[in-house]
């Protein structure tokens, strides 16, 4: 594979802008229900120092870049006191699901923008790229779904493990808090032995998202 410099260039921004904004907002949306952690501990910042992972946030992003697969990746944990929030399980829900949300309203924006400037058609229904900005637009879109889509899976300590807690009763919370201490462990198994269940599952989730940008 040849590999477009100013491409990859333009992409790692945009992977550290995306992890920086998906911080961001849980940050944000907890301080909005009570929780100051994040606040006092710098995280409500737009320094990517304060926000990067070394290992999730560039070398599996880019490297999945370079191998043409989903990408999808993650950022030093915001500390939040889920005993400050308001609304118990369920603000710790709606902090962890502003993350994926922020990345699917990105890719929502720049698809839009995408199509308004000519760099992606849609003919019915299927969004076509037409040029080289619409080409590396494309791509940062499905970097977006790609964040979106991965941090929404319920397995703790990723995003969608909240709105499971939150829907879950006390016993199977109890379970999901001692199986956390685990679960990156798990999240990198998934990612280097099961590659080819979460590509597919990446795939299916992004091209159905895809489908919806382009109806609207």
């Amino acid at each position: 594979m040849q590999i477009d410099f100013l491409e990859l260039i333009i992409i790692f921004v945009a992977i550290i802008l995306s992890t920086v904004l998906h911080e961001l907002a849980h940050g944000w949306v907890a301080y909005l229900l009570g929780d100051t952690t994040a606040k006092d501990n710098g995280r409500l910042s737009f320094n990517p120092i304060n926000h990067i992972d070394p290992y999730m946030s560039i070398l599996v992003p880019v490297l999945l870049y370079i191998a043409g697969g989903p990408v999808f990746g993650g950022a030093k944990p915001v500390p939040i006191n889920k005993c400050k929030l308001k609304w118990g399980a369920w603000g710790m829900a709606l902090v962890a699901l502003a993350g994926p949300f922020t990345n699917l309203l990105l890719g929502f924006v720049i698809f839009m923008i995408a199509r308004l400037v000519g760099g992606i058609e849609v003919t019915d229904g299927v969004a076509y790229i037409a040029n080289y900005p619409g080409r590396i637009m494309s791509r940062i879109v499905l970097m977006e779904l790609g964040f979106a889509v991965f941090n929404i899976i319920p397995i703790p300590p990723l995003d969608g493990s909240r709105l499971l807690y939150a829907l879950s009763p006390d016993g199977v919370r109890d379970f999901l808090e001692k199986f956390e201490q685990y679960g990156m462990v798990i999240v990198f198994i998934l990612v280097i032995a099961g590659g080819s269940v979460l590509s597919r599952y990446m795939s299916f989730a992004t091209e159905w998202i895809l489908d919806l940008f382009s109806m609207i």
